[in-house]
């Protein structure tokens, strides 16, 4: 606890800091600005750059503001040198190049905060202004989404703010001042970005970002081990959007098939085919049963070849710039990686047969397992062929005893069943008793094996939430199911999860992890606050991602067919272009006219006075001020009549300009009307032309 005097010392230490923060000098004051703005900057990339390279720009952030601080000199240009040494060497040690984003954006920072050490003069002032919006631009590399647009609108706000500043060179001008002028200018040049970003050509891919730009994440993998899924289930950001045209299929059937597992080498689940397009043997296996269902997936970038469809998709998806083909097992892929917001129409069946109908070579693929794994398994799934060796439907009865099993032998669903050892099938069914849905998936998929019954593991999403008129996926809604043959019908999904969980199916209930202190005190007041703000977050970023991110040049295509273009071409762009271009040209060029009438009216009244005197012959000088127009009048016509009462009017010009104010702005319009009165009013010597008339 403070006592009276320490209280005192800390309150006038406080108010002296106070006090040395609003009389500094204006250099320093700026400078400070300047070097804040660099930090976030800097912030807004750390996720992004090496440890190192944040610690180095923190710390000649700090050194230049103390320098600022204490109004002591700049260092010298060795250290400059050397710090940049030991960055390039650091960046070749972290990348083993120069070259690349990544490398270039770390460089990029380097540079921007070394910078800073040479801010002397207004030029280098523009160069850090400059490197900065250089360096904002870095961003887009890495992430498109609202918030990082909101963090770069701000700091560009910002920079615009400190450029403003650096044109008040008089006096102290607030920051608040310049705050407001370079929004106001930002806003006026809104409607021009507004019209470039809706008519520029977008022409890929140099209208967008390259394929390493983004490190997506995404909730599956093309290999599958206990635990990674679990993991996986922690994470809510989404994964795609889907759109449904008509209305929305069950909950039960809303399967998005993602990479399909079919090799088991005792501890990890691969891809058997998964590379290869499906011959027209298989895809003339694939036969809909039930209704079509036509959707709009808008896909988040993630850096592999998915195209996450309902399950199961007979077309391709509706993006030929992807060359999108089946594979074996069902699965779309791209020619190459989703490395940007993606969007696509796609076509399903949620109900279709697929596979042949009798047992073929190629079927035993799916019975391998490795020896040596899971002997209580193996014990188990020769107890069950025996009791049903006899049985006609041998293959649906072993299927359904599996699933009885899971629902009735006091198996759990849960999201942190911890490491499995060598057995991984045999802790789940004799051990542990719980998992999550690869654990359940993959020891049904071995026992099926063990059977006889040809299976394979299948990962994707399945379930989701509506969210403003789209079916939203999150990376939680990862999946893993199984598929089983059956003689005489083929492959057929069964999800075991459904048995050990069925609201996990049924009503998309997802497992979450444990609340923080601040989580469980919101929950507690409002169980319901964080999911209408996640809800309220969803529907903004879904709006952003619809109208901003994910305008492309079909969507520009058919906003001109919307404006009247039936045919849109990249001519009518450039037509539309130019249009604006001469509309804006002609709006400019009224305005000015405009402007120009609307000028100054005591100035154009005395540009009128001079004009006329001109017209005497008198030599009048440029700029002259009323009392030396009045000077040139009485020297060279003071003889006539009329001059003095010109030069009265004149006087009275110049004190209605620079005499004190009256005592109401009312008073001086009044008064100017006056003075526009006695103009037009005025005689002037009868030997001359007769004044102008108002206009």
């Amino acid at each position: 606890m403070l006592t009276p005097s320490s209280s005192a010392l800390a309150t006038s230490a406080s108010s002296g800091w106070g006090q040395r923060l609003t009389h500094l000098p204006r250099d320093t004051r700026d400078t400070l600005f300047l070097l804040g703005l660099i930090g976030w900057v800097v912030m807004l990339l750390s996720p992004h750059i090496p440890l190192w390279c944040s610690g180095i720009t923190v710390l000649v952030l700090v050194w230049r503001g103390v320098l600022a601080w204490h109004s002591q000199p700049l260092p010298a240009r060795w250290w400059i040198v050397v710090l940049l040494m030991l960055t390039l060497g650091a960046t070749l040690f972290t990348y083993r190049t120069i070259f690349g984003r990544d490398a270039g954006v770390t460089l990029i920072v380097v540079l921007l905060a070394l910078k800073t050490l040479e801010l002397r003069a207004k030029r280098d002032a523009f160069v850090v202004f400059f490197l900065a919006l250089f360096t904002l631009l870095t961003h887009f590399s890495y992430s498109q989404s609202l918030l990082t647009a909101t963090g770069v609108l701000l700091a560009v706000w910002g920079l615009l703010t400190a450029v403003v500043n650096a044109h008040l060179p008089a006096g102290r001008p607030s920051l608040g001042l310049s705050a407001r002028l370079a929004g106001g200018m930002a806003l006026l040049g809104a409607p021009i970005m507004i019209v470039l970003f809706l008519f520029f050509p977008r022409i890929a891919p140099l209208w967008g970002i390259p394929q390493d730009a983004l490190n997506g994440r995404t909730g599956l993998s093309d290999k599958m081990q206990v635990g990674q899924v679990a993991q996986l289930a922690q994470d809510f950001s989404v994964a795609f959007r889907v759109r449904f045209e008509d209305e929305l299929p069950s909950l039960d059937q809303m399967y998005f098939r993602g990479p399909v597992l079919s090799q088991f080498n005792g501890r990890e689940w691969l891809p058997l085919r998964s590379i290869f397009p499906a011959d027209l043997q298989v895809q003339s296996q694939l036969t809909p049963i039930g209704k079509a269902v036509r959707y709009e997936v808008t896909l988040q970038p993630h850096q592999r070849p998915w195209l996450m469809v309902l399950d199961a998709a007979l077309q391709p998806p509706q993006l030929p710039q992807f060359e999108p083909y089946m594979t074996a097992e069902l699965q779309w892929l791209a020619k190459r990686p989703v490395a940007e917001l993606t969007r696509y129409k796609a076509v399903s069946v949620p109900q279709f047969r697929h596979g042949p109908l009798r047992r073929e070579v190629g079927l035993t693929e799916f019975l391998e397992l490795p020896s040596g794994f899971n002997p209580r398994t193996l014990d188990m799934a020769q107890r069950w062929r025996q009791d049903t060796r006899f049985q006609v439907n041998a293959e649906s009865e072993l299927v359904q005893r599996a699933l009885r099993q899971l629902a009735t032998g006091g198996y759990q669903y849960t999201l942190s069943p911890g490491l499995y050892g060598t057995h991984s099938a045999d802790e789940f069914w004799f051990d542990r008793k719980e998992g999550f849905c690869e654990h359940i998936a993959a020891a049904f998929v071995i026992l099926m094996r063990a059977l006889d019954i040809p299976a394979r593991v299948v990962t994707g999403y399945q379930g989701g939430e509506l969210i403003d008129g789209y079916w939203t996926v999150r990376q939680s809604d990862a999946h893993a199911w199984a598929e089983v043959w059956i003689s005489g019908q083929g492959w057929q999904r069964v999800d075991p999860t459904a048995s050990v969980a069925p609201s996990r199916i049924s009503s998309f209930t997802r497992l979450e992890v444990p609340q923080g202190v601040v989580g469980a005190a919101m929950v507690a007041l409002n169980p319901a606050l964080g999911q209408q703000l996640r809800a309220l977050w969803d529907t903004v970023n879904n709006r952003w991602n619809q109208w901003v991110l994910n305008y492309t040049q079909d969507r520009q295509f058919d906003l001109l067919k919307h404006i009247g273009f039936d045919a849109p071409s990249w001519e009518d762009l450039a037509y539309i272009l130019i249009g604006i271009l001469v509309v804006v040209s002609a709006l400019a060029g009224l305005w000015t006219l405009w402007e120009q009438r609307q000028h100054d009216p005591w100035l154009r009244l005395l540009h009128r006075a001079a004009a006329r005197l001109a017209q005497l012959g008198l030599p009048i000088p440029p700029a002259a001020t009323p009392r030396q127009l009045a000077h040139v009048l009485k020297t060279h016509h003071g003889h006539a009549p009329e001059t003095q009462g010109i030069v009265d009017w004149l006087h009275a010009l110049e004190t209605w300009r620079y005499a004190p104010p009256p005592q109401s702005p009312q008073t001086a319009a009044s008064d100017f009307k006056h003075l526009q009165a006695q103009w037009t009013a005025l005689r002037w010597p009868a030997a001359l032309k007769p004044p102008y008339a108002n206009h």
